[in-house]
């Protein structure tokens, strides 16, 4: 009896002590960096996107590298475990494709590859928007590509030469 009475103890003060550690983890500090995660991932994809507006396939390889890199030191908080597990599953997609553009130089297969992130990236985008700061979905009409925006304002990263403001805004964060 006396055995049990220390084990169940030993594990209120383990369970007490998660729940102090659980609550001190959210100080100002901690949520401060975490909104700095995010806008570095969104300045990275968003850079990305740029790149493809003006044709620059060389800074794509660059900010493909960014983008993996501010995805890599990003964790998912205040999440089921189901939704855990799906925006875990949909990051590592979009580090495969990210991956993708920057192994190559062709910005055709860059940009077959954009299309493809920007869909996954729009699919866990609530969980990676700073405060602040609203997120567009724009599309092209013309195939269904989409792509995400910082502003209403259509720069295509698919046609940027013949189609650059073809394109309208689908949905908002």
């Amino acid at each position: 009896m006396r055995k049990i009475l220390i084990a169940v103890f030993i594990g209120l003060c383990s369970f007490a002590q998660a729940q102090t550690m659980s609550e001190k983890e959210v100080t100002p500090d901690l949520v401060a960096k975490r909104e700095a995660q995010k806008k570095e991932i969104i300045k990275n994809y968003l850079e990305l996107r740029n790149d493809f507006v003006i044709s620059d396939s060389v800074a794509a390889v660059n900010n493909a590298k960014a983008l993996i890199s501010s995805f890599n030191t990003f964790k998912f908080k205040k999440l089921t475990l189901e939704k855990m597990n799906e925006a875990t599953i949909t990051r590592g997609e979009i580090i495969d494709l990210a991956t993708a553009i920057a192994a190559t130089k062709d910005i055709n297969k860059q940009r077959k590859s954009f299309s493809s992130l920007s869909t996954k990236f729009w699919a866990i985008a609530d969980k990676l928007k700073p405060a602040e700061m609203p997120l567009y979905q724009q599309v092209c009409p013309m195939t269904g590509d989409i792509w995400l925006s910082e502003s209403k304002e259509i720069k295509n990263p698919y046609f940027p030469k013949n189609m650059l403001t073809c394109g309208e805004v689908k949905a908002s964060l």
